[in-house]
């Protein structure tokens, strides 16, 4: 009863937090966006929702379909490292397929090799099953670089202001949590009635339908198209190497969703009640996953929400060492408070409102410092090191308390790679405040001789 009635609580904040937020800048909204950019945010949200819509679809049945399959958990654990290692490996090369032959074509390649991993579930040959996790590796790189890569230039390109870029980063967040309770509830309605292969289907359906939207409403756009593939992987890590912000911010991705996977994987049972416990039976009860998932979605929109009122006062560079620091402090509780439920998932929707605030913030700063021309290939370069802490878990027999210890490590140093580019953001502002106030004055003394 205790975790039904927090995802109801939850459920009241989030509402609340919304209305306000939606009222507090409701007049600025009414004077300033105008339909163009209405229209486009549509546009984007649509078929982002579609993407991630899909993805969502096929995560809650995984485990059980290839157990279904007779797969022993060795076979299972091999499955899923793979799918992370597929995504290590070709998502460079994914990343700069998209800068030089388009982001809306690398969109629809994410929707047929994510279609064609969801055909394999139909068989339960281990190599098959295989070939799925790796296609759907590749698939995840591209949904997390591509389609962000194609709205930061085409909002670019149209001339909106970064206010309303910063907006839509956070509707995308919001979006995802919305999609992701829908998709989950429909994925279960699927499984009960057809079997667990069923919701691979719908989500296969889903694809299509992406697809077709994809190619009636986007318009293409590229990095430095006229560069060839190994010179765009080269100029992106001279990018990488020349500017330490992007540095900073490829760490911050790194370690963040790093913690953040392995939460995933692992807040099951760190929730889960021991037999024995130091702690009363009272405060101990089986835990309903899915008001729990929930909870964590409805979470991670209150973390979108509050992204909108922070931006209204300070820059993501500055707010972002707050969020990093609490987020760690809110992975501790496992390791302090050891089978105390309540603790613990209160500190796990704590993180998920940091992690509601992360993904636009993150969003937000890469559209400042990374360069366009190979901008897919520089955020899946980062995507090696946290698919590599991923596979790294899962190969180890790690005690849980040890895992989650190292989250907050994790995280800690997350916080200190922020408060560098928080650093090195101000020195930035500072040279081109400098930069400007001389040619001011230059201009004053040309202006006076030629009086």
């Amino acid at each position: 009863m205790f975790f039904i009635n927090v995802f109801y609580v939850l459920c009241a904040i989030c509402f609340a937090l919304y209305y306000f937020v939606r009222k507090q800048n409701g007049n600025v909204a009414s004077t300033t966006k105008d339909s163009s950019i209405s229209n486009f945010q549509k546009t984007y949200l649509v078929v982002y929702a579609l993407a991630i819509g899909a993805d969502w679809l096929q995560g809650p049945h995984v485990y059980a379909l290839y157990e279904s399959y007779g797969m022993t958990t060795h076979q299972i654990k091999i499955l899923f490292v793979a799918g992370f290692g597929s995504s290590m490996v070709f998502g460079t090369v994914v990343g700069s397929f998209a800068d030089k032959y388009g982001r809306r074509n690398n969109c629809i390649i994410y929707g047929v090799l994510y279609g064609m991993a969801c055909v394999t579930k139909h068989f339960g040959n281990f190599w098959v099953l295989m070939l799925g996790r790796l296609l759907g590796g590749v698939a995840t790189s591209i949904l997390y670089s591509a389609f962000e890569s194609w709205v930061v230039y085409e909002h670019s390109a149209r001339g909106y202001d970064s206010d309303s870029l910063n907006t839509l980063f956070s509707q995308a967040t919001l979006t995802n949590s919305l999609v992701a309770v829908g998709a989950g509830l429909a994925a279960q309605l699927a499984a009960d009635c057809f079997g667990f292969v069923a919701p691979f289907d719908t989500s296969l359906l889903v694809l299509i339908i992406m697809v077709i939207v994809i190619g009636c409403t986007w318009t293409e756009n590229h990095g430095d198209c006229s560069a060839p593939l190994t010179q765009t992987f080269t100029s992106a890590i001279n990018a990488i190497k020349t500017d330490p912000k992007i540095l900073c911010l490829g760490l911050i991705q790194s370690l963040f969703e790093g913690a953040m996977y392995t939460f995933v994987l692992e807040w099951t049972p760190a929730l889960t009640p021991p037999d024995k416990t130091e702690f009363s039976s009272e405060l101990r009860e089986a835990i309903p996953h899915g008001h729990i998932f929930a909870g964590f979605m409805v979470a991670i929109m209150i973390g979108s929400s509050l992204f909108k009122l922070l931006c209204a006062h300070k820059r993501p560079e500055w707010f972002m060492r707050i969020v990093l620091f609490v987020s760690a402090m809110a992975l501790l509780a496992p390791v302090v408070f050891h089978g105390n439920q309540q603790v613990i998932l209160s500190g796990f929707l704590v993180f998920e409102v940091c992690v509601g605030i992360f993904w636009p913030s993150l969003s937000t700063m890469r559209s400042n410092y990374v360069p366009e021309e190979a901008r897919s290939t520089i955020m899946n370069i980062f995507r090696i090191p946290l698919n590599l802490i991923v596979v790294i878990m899962l190969l180890q027999n790690i005690p849980m308390t040890a895992i989650f210890l190292c989250c907050a490590v994790f995280l800690l140093l997350a916080t200190g790679v922020q408060h560098q580019l928080y650093r090195l953001s101000l020195d930035n502002e500072q040279k081109t405040s400098a930069t400007a106030n001389n040619n001011t004055v230059k201009y004053q003394v040309i202006a006076q001789e030629t009086v």
